[in-house]
């Protein structure tokens, strides 16, 4: 099981790697939603860094596959 300290560090590899790489698609991520759990208390937990993780890595693999498939095209 990944600690907090672990999936943060993995948040910003991969947004690191969005922003040096493919800085068309980091403009938008300021607009993607992360939710800091639904209870009262403002904390972050591993669940809700682990959802975020993987919605960054689904937003960059789709970007990848559109990216390719226009790029085929012209």
């Amino acid at each position: 099981m990944k600690t907090l300290n672990t999936l943060m560090q993995d948040i910003i590899q991969i947004t690191t790697e969005i922003e040096t790489s493919y800085p068309e698609l980091y403009k938008y991520l300021s607009e993607t939603p992360i939710s800091i759990g639904e209870t009262e208390q403002k904390t972050v937990n591993t669940h809700d860094l682990k959802e975020y993780l993987a919605t960054l890595k689904s937003q960059l693999q789709h970007h990848i596959e559109t990216h390719k498939k226009s790029v085929k095209e012209i």
